[in-house]
């Protein structure tokens, strides 16, 4: 090459690539509008994955994608003389070409075009909750255990959890805790997915996650209506009336589930008749069991979960324990 061609060559210029991811857990065609933009007004559209989801919708907005899977020196000559290359990503994110990119311009043989990572479209918050429905839907369908699981063999694993969650809140364990809430979210996943084929009454998660939305909803019309709260105790009013209303309960001690441990069904149920204003006395009788009885009522008046001071003390029990045990 002569000097004024390498001049030219130096001056050229280099061009543009530009990266488009996109979500899977987005509905295909729902892109930004600069992704748009850049898909309109490129030079050349490329896509290694003829079957990319995306790809019906650009083409129907009039793009044109061609099928390639270029490596990065054909890309780099792609964008000669200022052109603009998009490349839509594949589900891997492309991590061969970009590799390829970076070792051309470390290696300084190339002018390299101006690199654009565009995301065309982003997860929105609770996104991989969409994962957790399709690896549960997968598992349901293909793992000999899972596929024949009920609500009822699996009712034990949900108060195994929920009892491992409560422990690693005591502990203040952030990393427990994380692991716990996923392991108390996959039981909800699990019997919304066993629920789906029950013949009379099926139900999904999408039902669950519906009913559960439109109860918060109802729950807090200081948030989402007209009414007005400024204390918690105004939300727990509210709570309260609302709840009452949706309910039309006989008893304000409908709805308290008996088979809880001993100590928080006496706590509940002193909040219960608390709550609703009524002077019972509690029941007298011999025995450890009426003593019990009236230490949670105590407890519940005071403000303190009787669950939770016992389940401390009995940790401080353990600990002396292991301490005689190491002496």
């Amino acid at each position: 090459m002569n000097t004024t061609s390498a001049r030219t060559a130096e001056t050229a210029p280099a061009g543009r690539i530009v990266l488009l991811t996109t979500s899977h857990r987005v509905a295909p065609g729902l892109l930004s509008w600069p992704a748009w933009q850049a898909l309109r007004t490129a030079d050349r559209v490329l896509c290694a994955d003829g079957t990319h989801p995306q790809l019906p919708y650009l083409r129907e907005a009039g793009v044109t994608v061609t099928e390639a899977s270029p490596t990065a020196e054909d890309l780099v000559g792609a964008c000669a003389g200022g052109r603009t290359v998009v490349v839509v990503a594949t589900g891997e994110g492309e991590p061969a070409l970009t590799d390829g990119l970076a070792r051309l311009a470390g290696s300084g043989r190339l002018a390299m075009p101006e690199l654009e990572l565009l995301p065309a479209s982003y997860d929105l918050p609770g996104a991989r909750l969409l994962d957790l429905v399709q690896v549960m839907d997968r598992i349901r369908a293909e793992c000999p255990w899972s596929s024949r699981q009920t609500h009822q063999g699996l009712a034990k694993y949900g108060i195994e959890e929920a009892y491992e969650l409560v422990e690693a809140i005591e502990d203040g364990d952030r990393h427990e805790l994380r692991e716990e809430l996923g392991d108390v979210l996959l039981q909800v996943v699990f019997h919304s997915r066993i629920a789906e084929e029950d013949p009379e009454e099926p139900f999904s998660v999408d039902d669950v996650a519906g009913g559960i939305v439109a109860k918060l909803i109802h729950r807090h019309p200081h948030v989402f209506g007209e009414e007005s709260a400024e204390t918690p105790e105004d939300v727990k009013e509210h709570w309260l009336r609302t709840k009452a209303e949706e309910k039309r309960r006989a008893s304000v001690t409908d709805g308290v589930p008996v088979h809880q441990p001993g100590l928080a069904l006496a706590a509940k149920l002193a909040s219960r008749a608390r709550t609703a204003g009524l002077q019972v006395p509690l029941p007298r009788g011999e025995g450890i069991g009426y003593e019990l009885l009236a230490l949670a009522a105590r407890a519940e008046t005071d403000g303190v979960d009787p669950e939770a001071a016992l389940r401390a003390a009995a940790r401080a029990y353990r600990d002396a324990i292991r301490k005689t045990e190491g002496a």
